[in-house]
């Protein structure tokens, strides 16, 4: 949630810093605003700035009306509101009582109501809602013609978790930034330096990137970076090469990223196979960096996830139970360490986070390493703070994802855990080598077979459709289905807004049943009759029991189940996949289902109320 750009070089920082603001706009936000140094005839610097509440357009319909004087050096960003409503005075950035700091803020600080009430002690007239405000004050104090140094000084008295970027009239040509576990980034161009909370703010301009530390401060100038600890030692950064370009965080001509990247999960897929196997058909995941040894001696897995990571872990725990026989529990992050959970050094927590940045994954993990636990992350973003504070990551491949509701990050993380597991399994001897030979084989295929679905889905769009005045939805599913029901459930209530729940089939007769009502359409995952052929009849005599109530079923069932066709309104085939590996192929409708349903009530779908791509808050 929320973006930031910061720019010095010999372009124009407004255009750099707004083009830069557009391509974050899939992080969720609403506000918007920016800062730019400016010269006046008389030689003297100053700040010009300019915010705007709502969307983006909004600040550049401003723009238009009041253009903003020139500067090469400036900042921008995208808020999403913590702090006070969204309005214009709230909106960053924020300025000191002269006007000559101007403050972005990514995250939260826990202890700016004594800071704010010590600077209004001393005087300073604060004109927002805001924790930000209060930075730009003691930037403003602590400023003595080093603002790197200021910066510093302001962090040691800071609380939480943030991402600050500034620039000082009276430090021309210069931008310095901080963080403490909210990300930030530099990109280093030539005679040119960029700041962004993502790379996809810069990547038109430099593909060459460096990785911000925790508690570090990056001052950047026209021809050089300068990356210091708070304590003001030099800190070591790592410098890499993004390897995806602008064009790939573009819509491709679809009408919504979301689209895109749907369509692209095949590719993302296979890309997230790519180089897994060594030459002697075994698994080398040489990311993991946990010794083989440890990983023979753990007696327990813990996964931490929220949202749609949280379902890629509950399919997780069934893959890792069967192929190695550890006992696994799935945990949804925001809860984990308030449980005072059982951790030991003999425990493995898998920390699943697309942007790698995400609050509530980082502190459980930070936990479990506190108990002794060994922390796997399996994350889609190189370098972000979740991989960087793990023992060991495992890469997805999905590329940029820019629309906020996942898809083909989903996907991907269900291949990185079935990795993950097969790997376990490989290690500790619970499946021979052939068998695993024979699971990546079957992984292999799944491409072709997402491709497959994707080719079929028009009915299903026809249906959604179909259903844009229905006022609720139910998912059932079983087994492996069952996170599917859940994750094809939060789909829906993401991008239509509509009720929806996900329910384990064998509970219908608990209490669910007592929903169906005539009319009402449910969709029911139907797990394959080879593999599960007992909990294949038992999920047909669901979609009996709800149809006989007046439901309209909608079932998801692999090519050549016929048992399903005499109770099924709808009927959506699959490809026939193993029983572990069906979510890869069965999710896929769900997402162009919800996506569909979701345009025909003329939502936005890339960027749904309320919910930000990246949450860095707890």
């Amino acid at each position: 949630m929320c973006g930031i750009v910061g720019y010095v070089g010999p372009q124009q920082a407004l255009d750099v810093v707004i083009a830069g603001l557009q391509r974050l706009e899939y992080r969720g936000y609403d506000s918007a605003g920016v800062a730019v140094q400016t010269q006046g005839s008389d030689g003297q610097w100053s700040l010009v700035t300019d915010k705007r509440a709502g969307k983006l357009v909004n600040l550049q319909k401003s723009l238009a009306e009041t253009p903003l004087a020139a500067g090469t050096t400036g900042i921008g960003h995208t808020r999403w509101a913590t702090h006070g409503g969204p309005t214009d005075a709230n909106a960053h950035p924020h300025l000191d009582d002269a006007e000559r700091v101007a403050v972005v803020h990514n995250g939260i600080i826990e202890n700016f109501a004594q800071l704010r009430a010590a600077i209004a002690e001393r005087g300073h007239t604060l004109r927002s809602e805001t924790d930000t405000e209060v930075v730009a004050h003691l930037l403003a104090e602590a400023y003595d013609g080093d603002l790197a140094e200021a910066m510093r000084a302001v962090c040691r008295q800071l609380d939480g978790a943030f991402t600050l970027v500034a620039v000082h009239a009276d430090a021309p040509d210069v931008v310095v930034g901080a963080r403490r576990n909210s990300p930030l980034v530099v990109g280093r161009g030539e005679g040119e330096n960029f700041l962004a909370s993502d790379v996809a703010a810069f990547i038109a301009h430099t593909r060459e990137a460096i990785e911000l530390g925790q508690d570090q401060v990056v001052e950047l100038r026209h021809g050089a970076v300068t990356v210091t600890n708070f304590d003001g030692t030099p800190a070591e950064v790592r410098e890499y090469h993004v390897d995806w370009d602008a064009s790939a965080a573009e819509k491709g001509g679809y009408d919504y990223f979301m689209l895109k990247e749907i369509a692209e999960q095949p590719k993302a897929v296979a890309d997230t196979l790519l180089g897994r196997i060594g030459t002697d058909g075994r698994l080398h995941l040489d990311e993991l960096r946990i010794p083989d040894q440890v990983l023979r001696e753990v007696d327990k897995v813990v996964i931490v996830a929220c949202g749609t990571a949280f379902h890629a872990g509950m399919i997780a725990k069934y893959a890792i139970e069967h192929w190695t026989r550890i006992p696994c529990e799935v945990e949804v992050a925001s809860e984990f360490r308030y449980r005072d959970p059982i951790l030991d050094d003999r425990t493995l927590v898998i920390a699943i986070s697309q942007s790698g940045e995400t609050m509530d994954t980082l502190m459980a993990l930070r936990h479990a390493r506190e108990q002794g636990a060994k922390v796997l992350a399996i994350c889609n973003t190189n370098g972000s703070t979740i991989p960087r504070e793990s023992d060991a990551v495992l890469y997805t491949h999905a590329g940029p994802e820019v629309a906020v509701a996942s898809t083909k990050a989903f996907l991907t993380q269900l291949v990185a855990c079935y990795l993950v597991a097969l790997y376990l399994g490989q290690v500790r001897g619970t499946k021979w080598g052939d068998e695993i030979s024979a699971v990546i084989q079957e992984l292999s295929d799944a491409p072709k077979q997402v491709e497959q679905v994707l080719e079929t889905m028009e009915p299903v769009r026809a249906l959604a459709r179909s259903l844009a005045d229905a006022k609720s939805v139910l998912f059932l599913g079983r087994h492996v289905g069952f996170p599917v029901a859940l994750e094809g459930a939060l789909k829906l209530k993401e991008l239509a807004y509509m009720h929806a729940e996900g329910f384990a089939a064998g509970e219908l007769k608990h209490g669910p049943i007592a929903l169906i009502e005539e009319g009402l359409p449910v969709v029911v995952v139907v797990p394959s009759p080879r593999g599960r052929s007992i909990l294949h009849d038992k999920i047909v005599s669901n979609i009996q029991e709800i149809r006989a109530r007046g439901a309209r079923t909608i079932v998801i069932a692999e090519e050549g189940d016929e048992a399903v066709v005499p109770y099924a309104d709808h009927l959506i085939r699959i490809p026939v996949t193993p029983v572990l590996l069906q979510p890869l192929v069965s999710t896929v409708p769900l997402q162009v289902f919800a996506c569909e349903l979701a345009t025909a009530k003329g939502h936005e779908v890339d960027q749904p109320r309320n919910l930000a791509k990246s949450v860095t808050v707890e």
